[in-house]
């Protein structure tokens, strides 16, 4: 009898245990799932778990873990290799993973809710879609396929009732004509509407990843073929949406737009964007590796011209970046005679450039002090030289942005930039051509 009343009071303590645990395939592209949990600044390491044989893992969730937003981290780097999931401290989540078909919840009725709306509300808009591409003007056709459009949100909002998803779920809301419309009028209204139904004070939805999906597809992929000025505007409408008591969120999307127009070298853009709105949040929240971050980005841009600064030739002769003359192609080096990395690639350097009349080298040299700097520069007399005492406190290092040695810059003879190397191998192929 003592045996079993004790089986009976364990009985809760394991009915009541939640866990996260999945499977990924194949088990062998895969180690271990860490767990975190995500807040609108950051995330927050929580647990790891090792993957077994076959591809799964365990990590049990005590009273600790708390309900909101997390994240599972698979592989490197991790700001690519993660998804999210809702967490509501009741239910276990249980799910499988794979790279092919995605991530597949089997356990959480949250995270079922959000798939399974998502999927239903794609195939009504496959249906929306190809209705106009039939241009179809059935009115009745028409008004049947919104309906269910209507009737899918509501029944998915009454749903989600009470739970978490449901921020997810009315944020999604999606524009319902009243009234029969042609495509462009459709087309525009939708647009409109996109981002009108999001709360971005939300905190579970600036915990996940909601935001900047949908603003990205807000910009990215709202009109086909987008012009710079089709970009400009929507930029412009994703900041107009945001108040400015959201101050930390609003910066953050916009600086996640900013940094997409950067990878794929759209520096207009990138700069229109710190132009109209980012530096100005930077400085409103006292952002100033942002605000740095920006201008040194904006100063050496590609096509802009590049920050003027003095030269001390010999015999107390001066010039300036802006004045040499006597070039087509200018190479600008930030280095140190400290830097072992310096010392190995300049004399590489020298020798490429020997033979080309057409490009002169000015090599900017980040120091604590003369001595060093003044031994190794004669190993370099063809190079212009110029000094930048307080190294890393050189006003310079801020305007050029410059975060490590060696850094080289291209420069034409207006001394425009026309290429940012990064790192000795692009630079010896962009020398060749030159």
């Amino acid at each position: 009898m003592k045996k079993l009343l004790i089986l009976f009071l364990s009985l809760p303590i394991l009915i009541n245990a939640q866990s996260v645990k999945g499977t990924f395939s194949p088990a062998e592209d895969f180690t271990y799932a860490f767990l975190y949990k995500a807040t609108p600044e950051s995330a927050h390491y929580v647990n790891r778990g090792q993957l077994d044989s076959l591809g799964s893992f365990e990590i049990p969730l005590d009273e600790s873990v708390t309900p909101g937003i997390y994240k599972i981290v698979y592989a490197t780097p991790p700001e690519e290799n993660n998804f999210d999931f809702i967490y509501d401290g009741k239910e276990t989540v249980a799910f499988d993973f794979s790279f092919e078909k995605g991530i597949e919840f089997t356990q959480s009725e949250e995270n079922k809710l959000w798939a399974s709306y998502l999927k239903s509300i794609d195939m009504v808009n496959q249906t929306i879609s190809n209705y106009y591409s039939k241009e179809n003007n059935d009115k009745k056709g028409f008004t049947a396929i919104f309906k269910t459009l209507k009737d899918t949100q509501t029944a998915y909002e009454e749903l989600a009732k009470d739970k978490l998803v449901f921020s997810f779920i009315k944020a999604n809301r999606p524009y319902i004509p009243t009234q029969y419309e042609d495509i462009s009028t459709y087309s525009n209204n939708l647009k409109q509407h996109y981002l009108s139904q999001v709360n971005f004070s939300d905190n579970l939805l600036q915990s996940s990843s909601y935001l900047v999906d949908r603003v990205s597809a807000y910009v990215f992929n709202m009109v086909a073929n987008p012009s710079e000025d089709t970009y400009k505007q929507h930029i412009d409408d994703v900041a107009a949406a945001i108040s400015n008591d959201d101050l930390r969120i609003k910066t953050s999307l916009l600086e996640t737009l900013w940094h997409r127009f950067v990878t794929v070298e759209n520096y207009n853009i990138a700069n229109y964007i710190t132009d109209s709105h980012l530096l100005e949040l930077a400085k409103a929240s006292n952002n100033k590796v942002l605000e740095n971050m920006l201008t040194s980005f904006k100063n050496t841009s590609i096509g802009s011209k590049a920050p003027n600064f003095e030269i001390n030739l010999k015999d107390d002769q001066k010039t300036s970046l802006h004045q040499l003359e006597g070039a087509e192609n200018y190479l600008l080096i930030f280095w140190s005679s400290s830097c072992s990395h310096c010392l190995s690639e300049l004399p590489k350097v020298k020798a490429m450039v020997a033979n080309k009349p057409n490009l002169k080298v000015v090599a900017f040299g980040l120091e604590d002090n003369t001595r060093n700097w003044e031994k190794e520069k004669e190993n370099y007399p063809d190079f212009i030289h110029q000094i930048g005492l307080e190294k890393w406190e050189n006003p310079i290092v801020e305007t050029y942005g410059i975060s490590a040695t060696p850094m080289y810059f291209l420069l034409n003879s207006d001394k425009i930039f026309t290429s940012k190397p990064q790192g000795f191998e692009e630079l010896e192929v962009l020398l060749k051509d030159l």
